[in-house]
């Protein structure tokens, strides 16, 4: 669970660091701070901008923060998820010429979210489910106050 969110944490931290880089991102000169206007296509395929950009960054700290502990994990990967399912939903609702498109989105950037919502939540749910059937049993065993086991 901890080396998933680490993962996908440092993924994410990536893309967002790739997506100031000239040449990496195409139309680098067409970045703008937020909305639909920004021209900037990372790999030439998603529309970015310094704001999107900067969400990908902090969405990566957060899964790097919490690839401490596995229940953080859980939360993140889950928690991201359902985020980056809304953000799909979002963006195939919105007009896409207008101002309510400030992260900006393209079509790219919705199906994106959508696998990275579904794959996020699925390692969420079944690296949970897996942590519980391959965790040690003690409730049958007899502990000290400082649960260290007697015997």
């Amino acid at each position: 669970m901890k080396i998933a969110s680490l993962i996908v944490g440092v993924a994410f931290l990536l893309v967002g660091l790739l997506g100031f880089i000239p040449g990496i991102t195409s139309d680098h000169d067409q970045l703008a701070g937020t909305g639909h206007d920004s021209g900037a296509m990372l790999f030439g395929v998603f529309q970015v901008s310094v704001l999107h950009n900067l969400v990908h960054v902090v969405f990566g700290l957060a899964g790097i923060a919490a690839a401490r502990a596995a229940s953080a994990a859980a939360i993140y990967l889950l928690l991201g998820g359902l985020i980056y399912l809304a953000l799909w939903i979002f963006g195939l609702l919105i007009d896409k010429t207008g101002p309510s498109n400030f992260i900006p989105l393209n079509t790219a950037d919705d199906w994106l979210h959508f696998t990275l919502g579904v794959g996020m939540i699925a390692l969420g749910i079944s690296l949970t489910r897996a942590s519980r059937t391959t965790a040690p049993s003690y409730d049958n065993e007899v502990t000290r106050g400082d649960d260290r086991r007697i015997g």
